[in-house]
C-alpha cells in the first residue's frame, strides 16, 4: 500500500478548508440529496463527500455507509485530492499497488472499485471528493463521469452558499455593532449639545428683554438670529435623537388597542392648536399593534398637517381598516396640498419641500423619513396622494 503523498500548499489548502466551517456539522438533506442521486446513476451501493483534514477523511454525507470518518493515510480520496482536475477511477482496488493491501479493501467497508471527482475551491485547493464506491470491480462509463462531476460542481456551490453565508453573518454583525455604537453616539452627542443649545437660546432671550432698550436695531436683529437659529439645531438634534430611537420602538411587544382611546391621547397631545379638529373614521374599534411605532407615525403626519396647513381651521381625519394580513390607515388634512413631483422627494431624509411651516420655521426633512422607516420596519408601505390646494393624504399599512 502507498500512503498519500502531502499536497503542496498544504497549510494553504487547510485553511481554505477550515474557512468553509464544515467539518463535523451535521448531516444536511440538500448534500444527502447529492449523494443518493450519484449512487443512482452510478449504480453503485456507496456515495461519499468525504473532506481531507490534516489527519482524517470526514464524510459530510455518507450514502449506504455507517461510518463518518476514516484515518487519512488509507483514504481514496487522500490520493484524488492531489491531482484536482483528474478524476481518480480505481476498477480494481486489488490489483493497484497503491491499494492492494490497504484495510478499506481487505475489511469493512469492503472497497474494491472506487471513482471520485475532486471537490476544487475557487482559489484552486481540493478540499475532498465527491466518489463513488462498489464492493465489486466497477467501471464508469463517460456519461456517468459528467454526471458525477455535475455533482460535484453542485456540492461546491453548497459549499459556497455556506461560507457566503457566514461572511455575511460576519458582516452584519459588524455593522449592527457598528450601527449600535453610532446609535450610541449620536444619542450621546444630541444629549451634550442640546443642553448648551437651550441655554443659548434662554440667555438670548433674557437678554433681548432685559437690555431691549440699550441695543439698537441691528443687534436685536443678530440677537433673533441666534436664537432662531438655536431653535433650528435643537429641533434637527430632537428630530435626530427621534430617528435614532426608531429600531427601539420596533421591539416593543403588541398588544390591543382602542382607537378611540388612541385618537384622544393623540389629541391631546395637540391641545395647544385652538383651532383643530381631529376626526376619526374605522370599520374596527380595536388593532393589535405595536403602539409606540403607531403613535410615532400618527404623531408626525399630525404635527407636519398642522405646521404646514394654510387654512384657518385645520381638519384632520383618521381612517383604519382591517385587510386580510394587515391593517390599512390614513391620515388626511385639508392643507395646502403636495406637488406630484416632490411626493417621492419628501420621504427621503433631509429632503425640504417647503422652506418654512406656518409658524415661521424651517423643517430638517427627518419626520417623513422616520415614519417610512417605522412604516416599512413594521412591513408595510407608505404613500401620499396629493394635489396642490387640496389637501393631502398619507396612506400606510402595518402587518398583523
Amino acid at each position: 500500500m502507498e500512503y498519500p503523498k502531502e499536497p503542496q500548499n498544504e497549510a494553504e489548502r487547510l485553511n481554505e478548508l477550515n474557512s468553509f466551517s464544515i467539518l463535523d456539522t451535521l448531516s444536511e438533506i440538500d448534500y444527502d440529496n447529492l449523494t443518493a442521486i450519484a449512487s443512482e446513476i452510478c449504480n453503485t451501493p456507496i456515495s461519499l463527500i468525504s473532506l481531507i483534514d490534516d489527519k482524517r477523511q470526514w464524510f459530510k454525507s455518507h450514502h449506504g455507509l455507517n461510518a463518518t470518518e476514516t484515518p487519512k493515510e488509507y483514504a481514496f480520496c487522500a490520493h484524488a485530492i492531489n491531482e484536482p482536475q483528474e478524476i481518480l477511477m480505481v476498477p480494481d482496488a486489488r490489483e493497484d499497488k497503491r491499494f492492494h493491501d490497504n484495510p478499506l479493501i481487505t475489511g469493512d467497508p469492503l472497497v474494491i472499485f472506487y471513482a471520485g471527482v475532486p471537490l476544487v475551491s475557487d482559489d484552486g485547493f481540493a478540499l475532498g471528493t465527491l466518489c463513488v464506491i462498489d464492493h465489486k470491480p466497477n467501471k464508469l462509463n463517460e456519461k456517468q463521469l459528467q454526471s458525477l462531476t455535475a455533482l460535484s460542481n453542485q456540492v461546491m456551490i453548497l459549499l459556497n452558499l455556506r461560507k457566503n453565508k457566514i461572511k455575511l453573518e460576519k458582516a452584519l454583525s459588524k455593522l449592527e455593532d457598528k450601527n449600535i455604537n453610532l446609535e450610541k453616539f449620536a444619542h450621546v452627542a444630541a444629549h451634550d449639545l442640546k443642553s448648551p443649545l437651550i441655554g443659548i437660546s434662554s440667555l438670548t432671550k433674557l437678554f433681548s428683554e432685559k437690555y431691549a432698550s440699550k441695543i439698537d436695531p441691528n443687534g436685536q436683529k443678530m440677537l433673533n438670529i441666534i436664537e432662531r437659529a438655536s431653535d433650528k439645531l435643537r429641533g434637527l438634534i430632537d428630530g435626530l435623537l427621534e430617528n435614532s430611537k426608531s429600531e427601539q420602538y420596533l421591539k416593543e411587544k403588541k398588544l390591543n388597542l382602542n382607537l378611540e382611546i388612541l385618537k384622544n391621547e393623540i389629541f391631546n397631545l395637540f391641545t395647544y392648536e385652538k383651532n383643530l379638529s381631529i376626526d376619526l373614521k374605522s370599520t374596527v374599534n380595536e388593532i393589535y399593534v405595536n403602539k409606540i411605532v403607531l403613535e410615532q407615525i400618527l404623531i408626525n403626519l399630525i404635527a407636519n398637517a398642522i405646521k404646514y396647513n394654510d387654512k384657518k381651521t385645520v381638519e384632520i381625519e383618521i381612517g383604519v381598516k382591517e385587510l386580510d394580513c394587515s391593517y390599512e390607515f390614513y391620515v388626511q388634512d385639508n392643507g395646502p396640498g403636495i406637488a406630484l413631483g416632490h411626493q417621492e422627494q419628501i420621504f427621503k431624509i433631509f429632503e425640504v419641500v417647503t422652506l418654512k411651516d406656518k409658524f415661521g420655521l424651517s423643517g430638517n426633512g427627518i419626520g417623513l423619513a422616520t415614519v417610512k422607516n417605522l412604516v416599512e420596519k413594521s412591513g408595510g408601505t407608505i404613500r401620499v396622494q396629493s394635489e396642490l390646494y387640496k389637501g393631502s393624504k398619507f396612506i400606510f399599512t402595518i402587518k398583523k
